[in-house]
Formats: C-alpha cells, sequence, structure tokens
C-alpha cells in the first residue's frame, strides 16, 4: 500500500486538502476524491489530451502527473469554468460553434483554450492549431474547434471592452 501525505492545493479558487497515496495519479485525485468527474481519463498516456487541466494557469496532462507534483499549486478545472448555470464564453462558444459531439474530449480542449486566451488573446490560425495539437477528437474533425476558439475569443474580447 502507498504512503499517504497530506495534500493541499487550490482547486478552481478553493482550497482542498486531503491524505493522497504517494503514487496517486492527479486525474484520480481530481475524479475519485474530489469527485470532479468532468476531466475524463482517455489514454492514460498523454497522447489525447481529455485529462487536461490547468496547473497555476499552463495545461498539463493529469493522466500522467501524480497528484503530489501539484501539491501547493493552484488547479483549475472544467468544473471550475462555469458560474452555477451560466456557462464561461469558451463552453458557449464551444456549443454554438457546433464543436461538441460525443463531448469526450471537449473539457481538455476548453481547458487548453483558456489557456491559450489567457496567454494570447488574440490567436491566429497557426497560434490555434499550436495550442490545441496535444489534444485529440475523433467526432467533429478540428475547423469546428478552431471556430470555437476564434468565437471564445472575440466574444472574451467584447466583454473585457465593456469593462
Amino acid at each position: 500500500m502507498d504512503n499517504l501525505f497530506d495534500f493541499s492545493a487550490t482547486i478552481n479558487g478553493r482550497t482542498c486538502r486531503d491524505l493522497v497515496p504517494t503514487g496517486m495519479l492527479l486525474i484520480d485525485y481530481l475524479r475519485s476524491i474530489r469527485q470532479m468527474t468532468g476531466t475524463k481519463k482517455g489514454c492514460g498516456s498523454a497522447e489525447c489530451g481529455a485529462c487536461t487541466v490547468l496547473l497555476d494557469g499552463r495545461p498539463v496532462y493529469s493522466c500522467v502527473m501524480l497528484a503530489m507534483q501539484a501539491n501547493g499549486r493552484n488547479i483549475e478545472t472544467i468544473e471550475g469554468l462555469s458560474d452555477g448555470d451560466t456557462l464561461h464564453p469558451i463552453q458557449e462558444a464551444f456549443l454554438d460553434a457546433g464543436a461538441v459531439q460525443c463531448g469526450f474530449c471537449t473539457p481538455g480542449f476548453v481547458m487548453t483554450t483558456k489557456a491559450l486566451l489567457e496567454s494570447e488573446p488574440h490567436p491566429d490560425s497557426r497560434c490555434i492549431r499550436e495550442a490545441i495539437a496535444g489534444n485529440l477528437c475523433r467526432c467533429t474533425g478540428y475547423a469546428q474547434i478552431e471556430d470555437a476558439v476564434r468565437l471564445a475569443a472575440e466574444r472574451m474580447g467584447k466583454e473585457e471592452a465593456e469593462k
């Protein structure tokens, strides 16, 4: 049996503290201990991006990262984007652009898009393709996803201008 360690991190703006097995993956911690099942467990080998979460604002594959590596850090998951029933503009853009089919890969794409738009509010096509290159979708193709990223950038830019 793995030894336990005292894990503490800020997850979606809330401080969380748990005893966690030293060998537990971050995705298993989020899904099993924290009951945050929006982050999907796909390939288990950092190939598909369905498990993408933001760690200190940067996208990471939670399926190959130990929970203890995220200790003391800031973690953002798909559950942290919406405000109750109000979707985040990125989530709305994915729906409006038809970039959601089965939805399995969507949380990873949405989190990757959030990181991209926070670092580059007006990305061009090349920038978008590079950012999402680590995420796979088997249903929509990538045109709708690229459209969703552009739409989210446009909407978020308008929101920022209105403030």
